[in-house]
């Protein structure tokens, strides 16, 4: 693969060249005039030339540099910048003044370059007459460059930001002038080179050091699909306002003398999106944002559009029928396009293809092809006249679609548009579609399995929850089960409410280690054994060693309960625990308590007795029992949430169904990492 750094034959160009050309016998000085014809940049040669440091020089008046006038009117140097603006490329000769007094002809060339707020600089190129007399063919060669050929001319600031640049660097680029000032070079330029072009201007800029006739392989944000060979040459400039230097630039398209390096450059760029693609795309275990990654990866690189559509009603056993139509729903779309491209791509959610379509064609072969947005392709695919009128204004011209099949299912397919200002579609990016969306289907196929599985396991577990804990006179109670977030696999959290003789009551909260259905039936199958033993009135140590038992014999390894025995007529209340997270209590007058004294180890380790407490519990006391998604996150402990906890239970509203909304909002995440299960319970005490 070429580098990008230029070789000793490679780092030469028309104003940095070989052995008996223009520099070896002429020194050039490159300086720069503001609007107000003060000298605002100043490069070594200027120095050389006119015997002014760049201190000395920087902000003076540029008539500095000439002899004075023999009448009131405009100085040498405000003719000389006049005719730079007006006439964007002018040379000639004037005479100029050294910093010893003498006076010298002197050979100029000048032209203008804009910058930020309107204001232009005008640049010249000066070296003593006498000199260019004896190198009068470089010269002609020097003059025609600047006047035929669309060289790109540039200044940035010390931070590689444009500061100036003329029409030849922005018709290169493919963006306008005001669209670069003020803009790094990164953002720009799109490069494959791991950032080696960057450092080279750095040099420049820190170092001081020279770049002359450098290829460089690259891309730019206005033509991101076309690959481009620029011959670079950057020197180091000091500028007004005692800044540190600038860098001057003469960048020139070269890609039609070097294919070579554009082919190179292009399979480098290929490689970069298919790698990018290869981290960006498949991050989460949700649809519609794996079909979105896919789209957010090729636009604005590959294409101006892309929409990615999710077959429906195909059955993984069925194969597909050409005779039937085609139902989408879209998923993710994108453009850089303007109205009504933006309608196009995300102004439907469902899409009908009939038979004898492009989108048929392209799944009977299994692979992408291109299209022209012609007459044809309207008759054929688009169904809606008005949707087909939108497309035609969208100023879309070729469409690749790409079939997203993974275990031999079509899964959906993927659009991608190009318009005018773009090459069409290749074989070379066709191969490129067709690994994309080989990528994006294994993606989209585990997250739509894993969709499938969790909505099973959300719906199981759902059934197997309480759907009311029914009224019970010594307990006012509220009760939420928060699921977690969709890219987060169901739990196996559970709690219950169970009535028991002489009106007592028992409070149960657990949660099996684990995620989807295995976790749901187990959950399940302890809730149900749970609600079963308190009917049998056992103590809450004995109860949790039944359950220890079952859950040893059901092959559940793991799991924590909290059972609580509350007695309303008594107000005496035990509890005991398998490795649960401890019970809070929050008296009536706002002090609070965790109850840890009884911790227990885990259901299904056996070997190990369980141990209960016993509290008197005021009327009005509220008994705080959760899971511990409520008070464990990514980045605090435990002990951190449940001191958080403990906080928030001192300012709860009256209700307790508002309680629990307070405590849920500011204890779980938008985007919880694990199930969250909460009741609380207010004791009252009942006469016997």
């Amino acid at each position: 693969m070429p580098s990008d750094r230029p070789s000793d034959q490679q780092a030469r160009g028309p104003l940095w060249s070989e052995p008996g050309s223009l520099l070896e016998h002429v020194a050039v000085a490159v300086f720069g005039i503001d609007d107000a014809n003060h000298i605002c940049y100043w490069g070594p040669g200027a120095e050389q030339l006119f015997g002014y440091r760049a201190a000395e020089a920087l902000a003076k008046p540029g008539a500095l540099l000439f002899p004075a006038a023999p009448d009131e009117g405009p100085d040498a140097c405000a003719r000389l910048a006049e005719r730079g603006r007006t006439e964007g490329y002018w040379r000639g000769r004037l005479l100029a003044v050294h910093l010893d007094g003498s006076v010298f002809d002197c050979g100029f060339r000048v032209f203008p370059v804009a910058g930020e707020a309107g204001h232009s600089v005008v640049m010249a190129l000066a070296s003593r007459g006498d000199e260019l007399d004896r190198v009068k063919t470089n010269l002609a060669f020097l003059d025609a460059l600047f006047e035929t050929c669309p060289i790109g001319l540039v200044m940035l600031d010390e931070q590689l930001r444009y500061a100036h640049l003329n029409q030849g660097l922005a018709d290169i680029n493919g963006l306008p002038i005001e669209d670069h000032l003020g803009r790094y070079v990164t953002e720009i330029m799109i490069t494959a080179d791991g950032g080696e072009y960057e450092r080279m201007l750095r040099g420049v800029a820190e170092e001081g050091k020279p770049i002359a006739g450098a290829r460089v392989g690259m891309r730019t944000r206005g033509h991101p699909d076309r690959d481009k060979v620029l011959s670079v040459s950057f020197f180091p400039l000091s500028r007004a306002g005692g800044t540190r230097p600038g860098v001057g630039g003469l960048l020139v398209d070269v890609t039609d003398r070097e294919q070579a390096i554009v082919e190179a450059t292009a399979t480098r760029q290929r490689l970069a999106l298919l790698d990018q693609a290869s981290t960006r795309i498949g991050t989460t275990l949700d649809v519609k944002v794996t079909a979105q990654e896919l789209v957010d990866a090729v636009v604005p690189v590959f294409a101006d559009a892309a929409v990615v559509e999710l077959v429906e009603g195909l059955d993984e056993r069925e194969s597909f029928d050409p005779a039937l139509p085609v139902i989408t729903r879209r998923l993710a779309h994108g453009t850089v396009l303007p109205p009504p491209a933006t309608e196009l791509v995300s102004g439907v959610a469902g899409v009908h293809y009939p038979p004898g379509s492009a989108i048929h064609r392209m799944l009977r072969t299994g692979r992408p092809i291109a299209v022209p947005v012609n007459r044809e392709f309207m008759l054929r695919t688009m169904l809606d006249e008005a949707r087909a009128q939108v497309l035609a204004d969208s100023g879309l011209t070729c469409l690749l679609l790409a079939p997203l099949i993974a275990r031999g299912t079509v899964q959906g397919i993927a659009i991608f548009g190009r318009s005018a200002a773009r090459a069409t579609f290749t074989e070379q990016d066709l191969s490129l579609a067709a690994e994309l969306a080989s990528r994006a289907a294994l993606c989209l196929d585990n997250a739509r399995l894993y969709s499938r599985e969790r909505n099973i396991a959300l719906t199981f577990q759902r059934a197997l929850l309480p759907s009311s804990l029914g009224s019970c006179p010594s307990l006012h109670l509220a009760h939420r089960y928060l699921p977690g977030s969709h890219v987060t696999e169901v739990g196996g959290d559970w709690y219950d409410v169970v009535d028991l003789p002489d009106q007592r009551v028992a409070l149960v909260v657990g949660d099996v280690m684990g995620h989807g259905v295995s976790a749901a039936a187990a959950m399940g199958r302890l809730r149900i054994t749970a609600k079963a033993l308190a009917r049998h009135d056992q103590e809450p140590e004995e109860l949790l060693t039944e359950l220890d038992q079952c859950a040893q014999e059901a092959g559940i390894e793991l799991a924590t309960c909290l059972y609580i025995r509350y007695d309303p007529v008594t107000g005496r209340t035990r509890m005991a625990s398998a490795g649960h997270p401890p019970p809070l209590l929050r008296y009536p007058d706002g002090r609070t308590e965790v109850v840890d004294e009884v911790l227990g180890v885990p259901l299904g380790v056996g070997g190990c007795p369980f141990g209960s407490t016993e509290l008197d519990l005021p009327d009005d006391t509220t008994l705080v029992l959760y899971t511990d998604g409520l008070i464990e996150a990514r980045d605090h402990d435990i002990d951190e949430g449940l001191t958080a906890l403990r906080s928030e239970l001192h300012r709860l509203p009256d209700s307790l169904e508002a309680a629990a909304d307070h405590i849920l909002a500011r204890l779980v995440p938008s985007s919880p990492a694990d199930d969250t299960v909460l009741l609380l319970a207010r004791v009252h005490r009942v006469r016997p």
